[in-house]
């Protein structure tokens, strides 16, 4: 019999409100267990079920209302059991600061849909978020769209790979935000409470930044990236223009104490010029990046029969906005620059610090922006999708990472990635890399051959009879299509060797 496929299985599930399968089990919850597979904590989620019976979890499995069929619960029981219960007695702290301001972990949400009011932060804060940026505050009057979202997804599934709004800012009176900000603050002292502004004018924006001082928050964001305001001179047109960049941030640090966090947009060629502008004005940190502009052509984009442009996010921006963050981080203005080369420090001072926005879903997505050089992270089309209990896998996931890799702080890992980095010219052509096939692992599909055949090198032939693929030296290149398209991970490397000449 094939071993289940925990991945698989486990993104089968619908992620059930109060699920059903939890609910039927009195010594485990098997709901929370296929959770942490989901979300990235494969080697975690035996201690939800390791105490229930076999029995408990047919019952469990009885009571799965999937549409479809139910999830295979005991089969993933037996597979995640034997060896995924926490082992690390010390856990990890994930306290790490941001502008000064000490914050209790790195997960925080961002100016979005996910913030709007006292209640949804509240409830955000009780279940571990470490801070927010409020949902945009402006002076004008917001009247959004109906409906106003969109989604990228396959065929049959509920989730979705990227996720469209057209959504602007928000639409409560300023007054009521700032309140709803000063009493945050006031109920969750421990908590990081970031107002995120827009202006239209120079007198628009320091009117904002003074209001969101004097409400205690404990930093102002400059909102110059939203790509769908219906208003000319806001959002994404500031964040295009590194002049009006400058203006604006220094106006705002002239009128305020708090630290000022300027929000670059992703449309546009060179990230690092506005980012730069904001720096030379005296900008704590950077929030980057905000949704991309695109274009979906279903009928759920339509809004009274037109569509428009509009914000992309979801895990399929990840890797694009990984690329804005690794374009700053590379430059002397941020505070990781400018701790791996010192020699810079007498020009630019202590640098920037970086807020990682774009597609996280799971502890390993925030990693990498980590790794590049992040101190923090915002998630906002995540928890739009699978809500705030999502921060128990994000907490989790990284604290067992840094006790496996023996780290103590997290501020360690922050931007270790950064001089595995290069420039196209400097990477390594003289070697290759060939693909090798385990054979016990291969089940004959053939997805190598085909992939091969049509979109490699003709490298890989394969035997119908026997319905075994074999690597074919002479003509493989080492582009390592074969083992992206592999279903079951069944071809691996071999050793780096000098190419022929």
């Amino acid at each position: 019999m094939r071993r289940i496929n925990i991945y698989e299985e486990a993104n089968r599930c619908l992620l059930c409100a109060d699920a059903p399968c939890s609910k039927a089990c009195k010594n485990g919850n098997p709901a929370r267990a296929i959770r942490a597979i989901r979300f990235g904590n494969e080697k975690l989620a035996g201690q939800w079920i390791s105490q229930c019976t076999d029995e408990e979890l047919e019952t469990a499995e009885k009571a799965c209302i999937h549409y479809e069929r139910p999830i295979r619960i005991r089969e993933l029981a037996r597979t995640v059991c034997c060896d995924s219960v926490a082992t690390h007695n010390a856990v990890p702290s994930l306290a790490i600061d941001f502008c000064g301001i000490p914050c209790e972990n790195p997960f925080f949400l961002a100016s979005s849909a996910v913030c709007t009011n006292y209640e949804m932060v509240a409830r955000a804060f009780e279940a571990g978020w470490a801070g927010v940026f409020y949902k945009t505050i402006c002076m004008q009057e917001i009247r959004e769209v109906s409906p106003r979202f969109d989604a990228c997804q396959q065929e049959g599934s509920a989730d979705f790979y990227a996720f469209r709004n057209m959504e602007q800012l928000s639409e409560n009176p300023m007054e009521v935000d700032f309140d709803i900000l000063r009493r945050l603050k006031q109920d969750y002292p421990s908590k990081v409470v970031v107002a995120s502004i827009m202006g239209q004018n120079e007198e628009e924006w320091i009117k904002l930044a003074k209001m969101a001082e004097a409400a205690g928050v404990d930093a102002v964001e400059l909102n110059f990236s939203c790509p769908q305001m219906r208003m000319a001179g806001m959002g994404s047109d500031v964040g295009q223009n590194p002049e009006l960049v400058l203006f604006y941030t220094t106006f705002v640090k002239r009128s305020v104490s708090i630290p000022v966090i300027p929000k670059m947009t992703p449309n546009i060629t060179h990230i690092t010029e506005p980012a730069m502008s904001a720096y030379f004005a005296g900008a704590d940190a950077i929030s980057a990046i905000n949704t991309i502009k695109s274009v979906t052509m279903g009928d759920r984009a339509r809004v009274s029969g037109h569509k428009t442009i509009s914000g992309l996010s979801g895990r399929a921006v990840r890797p694009i906005a990984l690329r804005h963050i690794l374009e700053m981080a590379k430059t002397p203005m941020t505070r990781t620059a400018s701790k791996l080369d010192e020699s810079k420090n007498s020009m630019y001072g202590k640098g920037m610090e970086i807020s990682g926005i774009g597609g996280i879903e799971t502890w390993k997505d925030a990693l990498e922006f980590i790794q590049l050089g992040c101190r923090n992270v915002q998630v906002c089309t995540a928890v739009m999708q699978y809500g705030y209990r999502i921060i128990d896998d994000l907490i989790l996931g990284m604290q067992h990472y840094l006790a496996e890799r023996g780290i103590a702080s997290l501020d360690s890992i922050v931007g270790e990635e950064l001089p595995n980095f290069v420039t196209p010219t400097d990477l390594d052509r003289t070697t290759i890399v060939y693909p090798k096939i385990d054979r016990d692992k291969c089940i004959g599909c053939g997805r190598c051959y085909t992939s091969c055949q049509d979109g490699g090198h003709q490298a890989i032939a394969f035997d119908t009879e026997t319905r075994q693929p074999r690597i074919v030296g002479t003509k493989c290149v080492g582009c390592h299509l074969c083992r992206l398209v592999c279903p079951t991970g069944a071809i691996g490397l071999t050793k780096r060797i000098p190419k022929k000449k």
